[in-house]
């Protein structure tokens, strides 16, 4: 039989056909060509991509390998090796013996290092049943020594990896001649680790193994992405517009197409004057009954506290579900989630409230209703996770979404629209990070050594550094090398060493000690174990949080309330709670912000509804919201940026919606209130949400010219001016000194605070500034808080947007639906001694009593 019937006959066997496009992606393959497979969840994507390499081995053995096709076949779980298929699979008519296991021949990145096992178990299945003579295992920090040990000896045919273990891969010597063979790298999830510094450590490690080997072959796997072009270019390092036609990357894109239902639960009654988080677990009961339609259902949260939120109250509601329902989100215990997750695969388990810990490539084919509470803030992500249900071939997803804010009726209906017109969130690469650069040196230097000027070209052929100039290069080669012009008196930042020929190495052992424990990009801030006084882990939570409290004090935890007994060695000591109430962990990076297509697409059907078009069932639960703005202020068009002015008893406020999502709103709030207090002194309180933002001083601003307050230029030093630039830039620095090597986190368990690692990084950001103030690490810590916190470029396009805008200017004696959720925001940062819902409902009585 020739490869290709091999193949076609597993396939039958499991009552399968394959997909055009998976044949497409195969003969891509076997062509030599790089590619991006891009389709849905739950289509085929894995074996789109796996079945090439498998194809390629079958039609260069030469001998024979093996005994038949066969049934489903299966491993005990953990790092085991399979070449044999399941004893009662039925065999198919093969060439009889075997030969020696294959040496490794593909590495498959993964982002997560928890969907390394799964993905390991969904690669052996072909393996098995195909009775190939190939390993499978996996890599990565939950890996037992005893296995990475084992590995030191003998590579799998194929190894799943995260970026951060493939780099400590490539920080041994011997690393060149133990990937000799490599052929293929699979990166999956790659809209995943596009848009991060991850993804310029793929980028880096993939420019390392093509130079070793230029015939290896690179190929990306995503369900949900828009700018599939940038994304080829990036995995690929082929810039298209100057490569030849048959040395680009190719696009797969998946031919099944799959339905993806969108629905939402309406609150019985619409409040005309919302606010966030008023619905809450107002729709409890609705959501609690979609849960009893299902077999198996998934409810997505946003944040990991309102996960822990939602876990007591539906458990309270049905307690009959208790141990066939759990909570899953990134702070638990890895031994939880993978109890969690196992459950979820077998059918197990009734209901899972999670975050976006399940968003990605877990196969739950159970699954058969997703949740999402509260809006999902991108079209992207709603898809995402609506593949989580209906995760086969041929499969419906289906989503419902809940409502925490009636506003976020209009977010849901437009996320439906954009989804059905294909409007999916773009993920950009990070440019030039010389942090990452800085962490690569050491590592290569580690892994053989190097010679600067074929390393640079080397560099160069990376998407990330294409435009990395030649003092930059010396810059960050001179900072490994000599610790840069404020730090060569210390002997410590003097990391790699020049050779007499000009290799470029590192012989400290205490050098390449730390720098192997201080490998990767991941940022935070420090967590602490939650362990039980008398057993077990339950996982970490943020310093920032454990620091408010004080022995004695309760809280809600990993569905359990919990009662601090003391904090010591880097871990929080509990013990059950004997009452049921107290505070949640609030983690940093909780507040989502509106991705720009969703902006687009509620600016849109805001427009629609100012025509009197109400044609979903949200808009209309949300019309008599929309129609009090209209009759007080306006609805504004696409085209139009609503500005309204009242004063209350609180003073003056100005109230601006540009529907652009918080991240961009808190820079502009900043930028308004900056250059408005250039025209007279002037004192602003702020605040922000999705839609807008407010400005409120005790005189009236001076308002009377708008065009120079969108202008973008100067934009950069006005934005720094406007905030605390200096103490943003510390707080940047901190995570590029680490991820540089200057700062070391700690051995595990003796890690540094974050209060530690911010001191020891403020020292180094001080010196620079007053004595190197031209070091680069300087210059990118600006760059991050300009980009990744205040997203620059995007404000800068909302800017110019808003300059092309008519200006429509509304002077309300109250403040209208759009303003009042500003109103409560602001207030919650101010109540102390009055309850905010007693303060909120005594507003909403006085608002309504004016309609």
């Amino acid at each position: 039989m020739t490869p290709a019937e091999i193949v076609e006959s597993w396939f039958a066997l499991r009552s399968w056909a394959p997909f055009t496009f998976q044949r497409e992606a195969w003969n891509a393959y076997l062509a030599g060509r790089d590619g991006l497979v891009h389709s849905a969840t739950g289509t085929g994507k894995t074996l789109a991509v796996w079945l090439g390499p498998i194809l390629e081995w079958l039609s260069d053995s030469p001998r024979p390998w093996g005994r038949g096709v066969g049934g489903e076949g299966g491993s005990e779980k953990g790092d085991k090796t399979s070449s044999t298929p399941s004893p009662a699979a039925p065999r198919h008519p093969l060439p009889k013996g075997r030969g020696e296991s294959v040496p490794l021949r593909v590495l498959w990145i993964t982002p997560l290092r928890a969907l390394a096992q799964d993905t390991a178990q969904s690669l052996l299945k072909p393996v098995e049943e195909l009775a190939l003579p190939w390993t499978v295992q996996t890599r990565t920090g939950d890996t037992k020594a005893s296995i990475k040990t084992k590995q030191k000896k003998h590579w799998p045919t194929a190894l799943v990896t995260t970026p951060e273990s493939l780099c400590l891969m490539l920080s041994y010597p011997e690393a060149r001649e133990r990937l000799a063979d490599l052929r293929c790298v699979i990166v999956d999830e790659w809209h995943e680790l596009l848009a991060s510094k991850r993804g310029v450590q793929v980028e880096l490690a993939l420019a390392r193994l093509r130079t070793w080997n230029p015939m290896l072959r690179t190929w990306g796997l995503s369900a949900t992405l828009g700018n599939l072009d940038v994304a080829m270019s990036v995995l690929s390092g082929i810039d298209q517009t100057v490569a030849k036609a048959n040395q680009r990357p190719i696009l797969i894109q998946g031919t099944l197409p799959k339905r993806t239902v969108i629905d939402t639960v309406l609150p019985q009654k619409v409040e005309r004057f919302p606010w966030a988080g008023h619905l809450g677990l107002a729709l409890l009961t609705q959501v609690v009954a979609l849960l009893e339609e299902g077999r198996s259902s998934l409810v997505f949260t946003n944040t990991r506290s309102q996960t822990e939120i939602w876990y007591q109250a539906i458990l309270k509601a049905k307690p009959e579900w208790a141990g066939s329902m759990a909570l899953h989100h990134g702070s638990l215990d890895r031994k939880v989630r993978d109890f969690v997750e196992t459950g979820l695969r077998e059918g197990a388990m009734r209901c899972v409230v999670c975050t976006s810990s399940l968003d990605l490539g877990v196969d739950f084919s159970p699954v058969d209703r997703v949740v999402q509470i509260g809006s999902p803030k991108g079209v992207g992500r709603l898809m995402q996770r609506a593949g989580r249900s209906g995760h086969q071939p041929g499969g419906v997803s289906r989503v419902t979404c809940v409502p925490t804010n009636a506003l976020e009726l209009v977010e849901i209906a437009a996320a439906r629209d954009a989804a059905e017109a294909g409007h999916i969130e773009g993920r950009y690469p990070v440019r030039k990070p010389l942090d990452v650069l800085a962490q690569h040196l050491v590592t290569v230097a580690l892994g053989g050594g190097f010679q600067p000027e074929q390393l640079f070209d080397e560099m160069r052929r990376t998407h990330a550094y294409r435009n990395l100039s030649e003092p930059e290069w010396q810059w960050v080669l001179d900072f490994v090398v000599r610790g840069g012009d404020s730090l060569r008196a210390y002997d410590e930042f003097r990391r790699v060493e020049v050779e007499p020929d000009g290799t470029h190495v590192v012989n400290s052992t205490a050098v390449a000690r730390r720098h192997r424990m201080a490998i990767g990009t991941i940022n935070g801030d420090a967590s602490l174990r939650v362990k039980f006084v008398r057993g077990a882990t339950l996982g970490t939570v943020e310093e920032n949080f454990i620091g408010r409290l004080s022995p004695g004090d309760t809280f809600q935890f990993a569905g359990k309330w919990l009662t601090l007994v003391r904090v010591f060695d880097m871990t929080a000591w509990v013990r059950k709670a004997t009452r049921a109430s107290g505070v949640v962990p609030r983690w940093m990076g909780g507040r989502m912000s509106l991705s720009n297509e969703l902006s687009a697409a509620i600016r849109a059907k805001l427009e629609e509804a100012s025509k009197g078009v109400y044609e979903s069932h949200e808009m209309q639960a949300v019309r008599p919201i929309l129609d009090i703005q209209q009759a007080w202020s306006t609805l504004p068009k696409a085209g139009e940026l609503l500005i309204e002015r009242t004063r209350t008893r609180e003073g003056y406020h100005l109230f601006v919606y540009p529907f652009e999502g918080r991240a961009v709103h808190e820079g502009l709030a900043a930028l308004m209130a900056y250059r408005l207090s250039r025209r007279e002194p002037i004192t602003f309180s702020i605040a922000v949400n999705d839609y807008g933002f407010e400005l409120l001083s005790p005189v009236a601003a001076p308002f009377t010219e708008t065009h120079d307050l969108f202008e973008s230029g100067n934009l950069a030093e006005d934005i720094l001016a406007s905030l605390n630039g200096t103490e943003m830039g510390k707080l940047a620095f901190r995570e590029i000194a680490r991820v540089a090597g200057l700062v070391f986190p700690g051995y595990p368990g003796s890690g540094k605070s974050a209060r530690q690692l911010q001191a020891s990084s403020n020292l180094f950001y001080e010196v620079f500034r007053e004595y190197d103030p031209g070091n680069l690490l300087l210059q990118q810590s600006k760059t991050e808080v300009l980009e990744r916190q205040l997203e620059e470029s995007r404000l800068r396009r909302t800017l110019e947007r808003l300059n092309r805008s008519e200006i429509l200017i509304a002077d309300t004696k109250k403040p209208t639906p759009f303003a009042f959720p500003l109103l409560v925001d602001r207030l919650r940062l101010s109540l102390s001694s009055e309850k905010l819902s007693d303060r909120v409902k005594r507003m909403q009585l006085e608002f309504e009593g004016a309609i």
